[in-house]
């Protein structure tokens, strides 16, 4: 079986007290030696992001090499002020912090959207007015074909056939695939 990696998305609702329940299934992800804990931090984007906690753990070594440099300490400062060590209730609820959720906007409706190694946690609004600007091609540096084709060109080719931006497109929007003609 392939490393473990955090996909899909689904829309919730904050109760009084700022809790959302994480799915079931992203919080297996994050178990780790048997113990549900993770940490809530903000992410890129105008988001919230949900990381395990040997992820966190990965990153702080490495902060911690550099932390006298002067250039980064705002960003520090930022960054560990605002993360939030944290776990689910008995029902998977977790409580996002008034402070992060001021600082990206998040009023009652989220999204969680499974991210690789991380769960980022979006306004329903924010989130919804991002696809759409994607999806619509209105803005030629943020078309999906353009990002497509520039993250797919972060993949080694190694000899394999390379999956192109036009091509993934493509299929993925239900439309044929390039076909050779041969002659």
């Amino acid at each position: 079986m392939g490393k473990f990696f955090f996909s899909g998305s689904t829309s919730a609702k904050l109760d009084e007290k700022g809790r959302f329940v994480l799915p079931q299934q992203m919080r297996f992800g994050l178990v780790e030696e048997g113990t549900l804990e993770f940490s809530l931090a903000l992410g890129l984007g105008g988001c919230l992001a949900i990381y395990r906690q040997s992820d966190i753990q990965k990153i702080v070594a490495k902060f911690q090499a550099k932390q006298h440099l002067g250039k980064y300490q705002k960003f520090f400062t930022l960054f560990f002020s605002t993360l939030h060590q944290t776990t689910c209730d008995k029902v998977g609820r977790v409580i996002i912090p008034a402070t992060l959720k001021n600082a990206v906007g998040i009023k009652s409706e989220i999204v969680i959207a499974g991210v690789l190694n991380k769960i980022e946690i979006w306004s329903k609004e924010r989130y919804e007015t991002q696809l759409e600007a994607v999806l619509s091609g209105k803005d030629a540096e943020m078309s999906l074909a353009k990002l497509t084709e520039e993250a797919f060109a972060l993949i080694d080719d190694d000899g394999e056939k390379r999956v192109d931006g036009a091509d993934f497109f493509a299929v993925g929007r239900g439309l044929p695939e390039k076909q050779s003609v041969e002659s």
